[in-house]
């Protein structure tokens, strides 16, 4: 009993003095991946930075340079982690890694399905997307201007003074109107006139008006016109179309569109059209009570007087 016991001793002891001699052996090779990884990462690092400050500033994309910038030094990273593990001697656990991050990717791919989604667009989004910095567009009921664009979200600036943070999953799979990609936009209003008025010289008046304007855009493929809208139950209603530069989408669309509308008021009235309210017809039924009605007129003398019937 007292041989075993000795025996199994000096087999660990001779075991460890293996691992022993073995680490010894391999410390040089441990010591030179860990360098390795160290440089690596310090070059990864140098080389973003470089990026950063001499093309990313610069870029018209910003979202695409900064996926260049992570892109690079993530892959300059790994490179170093692999070929540390090279000369450290350790293939099999470089194999072994692979397969582990592997698998945990998808596993985190599960867990946080929502922010991958949402990354994973904002890639997409990186190479190609409806919409630059600056435009203004319109997400379901969100309508604003781009302020900034990241992986996970873009932040819109609503005109009401909104920051709002839209996923870009709901970015890449919903509808968008990009009210400044071409930088025209067409501005409308109606303007109800009587109906003894003609209908051609107030619609000659209000082209005037449009023409005359500066700010409003007039070339070949952007006509400015004024049509027949409806026949409502007081007013002919006369539709106007006037296309606006969106550089200042505020500007254009809803200060410009005011002061048209105030300037196509002002000009019909002094030429003599009737802009009529909507006409109410009042029956009063189930009474035989009189209602006293007040009519006032003037004498020869300019004096008003005041006469009341009893009876309507």
């Amino acid at each position: 009993m007292i041989l075993l016991l000795q025996s199994n001793g000096e087999t660990i002891v001779n075991s460890l003095e293996t691992y022993y001699k073995k680490l010894l052996i391999a410390l040089p090779r441990i010591a030179m991946g860990i360098l390795v990884v160290i440089l690596g990462i310090l070059f990864a690092q140098l080389l973003t930075n470089l990026y950063k400050r001499r093309i990313q500033k610069k870029a018209e994309d910003p979202l695409m340079a900064r996926f260049l910038a992570q892109a690079i030094k993530i892959i300059l990273v790994i490179i170093a982690i692999m070929l540390a593990l090279q000369v450290a001697g350790l293939n099999g656990i470089a194999t072994g890694l692979l397969t582990a991050v592997g698998g945990g990717a998808i596993i985190l791919g599960f867990a946080f399905q929502d922010i991958g989604k949402n990354f994973l667009a904002g890639i997409i989004l990186a190479f190609n997307r409806p919409f630059n910095i600056n435009d203004t567009i319109k997400i379901d009921d969100i309508f604003g201007k781009v302020r900034a664009l990241s992986f996970r979200y873009s932040h819109i600036k609503t005109f009401d003074g909104r920051d709002i943070y839209i996923p870009n999953s709901d970015v890449l799979t919903k509808p968008v109107a990009n009210y400044t990609a071409d930088g025209f936009y067409r501005v409308d209003f109606v303007v109800g006139i009587g109906y003894e008025d003609d209908i051609e010289s107030a619609k000659k008046v209000i082209q005037e008006i449009l023409d005359a304007n500066k700010e409003i855009v007039r070339d070949k493929f952007h006509e400015n016109f004024v049509i027949e809208n409806e026949l409502a139950a007081s007013t002919v209603n006369l539709k106007v179309f006037f296309w606006v530069d969106t550089f200042d989408y505020r500007r254009a669309s809803l200060v410009l569109r005011g002061i048209i509308i105030r300037e196509v008021k002002q000009e019909l009235v002094s030429r003599g059209f009737n802009l009529p309210a909507d006409i109410k017809e009042l029956k009063i039924y189930g009474t035989e009570d009189a209602i006293a009605v007040k009519i006032r007129h003037e004498d020869d003398k300019g004096n008003r007087k005041n006469n009341v019937k009893d009876n309507l």
